[in-house]
């Protein structure tokens, strides 16, 4: 059986949670105190309910106890967050993500046990001056403590050659799990210009101007390799 969710606090976030889970074709109880919020979210949730999700017994009259995961993103109302997370656990929810404001709120969150405490704007941020200081990054993930994935452009002196000859992974400690490309393919009669993901790429595969490389290794190795041109 698949997963069920709740994704409590529809602002952008949560909103945007809620409309990714029901689009991979899983169910999701939408919840959130705004009306105008819950209209928006009406015509695609599985249930989408107005209630104050800070009062115990609304949350047990949706049923959200029976939910496999609770996502919980009232990150401004830090009090109305901690109390939802408290309710959840008593409820004996299993899994809750909670969306967190300031370090100290997701301090409060880690020491409730929250399963995982994310914060949007942070990563949002972090991701951004990745992107600032290397303008050849794309994306950037971090994974650990001092160790991250990336998306990159082929920088030119590595075009025109087979991965192995770029000598990537010898040179920087860096391994290359995937190359996206751009191609024109024909799609349901119509030729459109889309993108290929390979994969685990192979020793052989020549690197082409354009191409992105999706790349795995320690920051300081990631940072030298951004560098190039």
């Amino acid at each position: 059986m698949a997963r069920q969710f709740a994704v409590i606090g529809l602002g952008r976030f949560g909103y945007s949670v809620a409309e990714t889970l029901i689009k991979k074709g899983y169910e999701v109880l939408a919840i959130d105190n705004d009306e105008a919020k819950i209209e928006a979210v009406s015509d695609f949730a599985t249930y989408a309910v107005q209630c104050d999700a800070t009062d115990e017994r609304a949350l047990k009259a949706v049923s959200v106890k029976n939910v496999d995961v609770a996502v919980v993103s009232i990150g401004e109302n830090i009090e109305a967050s901690i109390l939802i997370v408290m309710t959840l656990k008593e409820l004996g929810v299993k899994e809750i993500m909670a969306k967190a404001v300031t370090p100290l709120h997701g301090k409060i969150l880690a020491n409730m046990g929250v399963t995982e405490v994310i914060y949007p704007e942070r990563d949002a941020a972090i991701r951004l001056a990745h992107r600032l200081i290397a303008p050849n990054v794309l994306e950037y993930l971090e994974l650990a403590q001092g160790y991250s994935i990336e998306e990159i452009e082929v920088p030119g002196q590595f075009v025109g050659k087979p991965l192995r000859d770029a000598q990537i992974r010898t040179t920087y400690g860096i391994n290359v799990i995937a190359i996206k490309r751009r191609v024109t393919k024909l799609v349901r009669g119509e030729w459109q210009n889309v993108e290929e993901m390979n994969v685990n790429p192979d020793a052989e595969d020549i690197l082409q101007k354009g191409d992105v490389m999706v790349i795995v290794g320690k920051e300081e190795d990631l940072d030298r390799l951004s560098k190039l041109g």
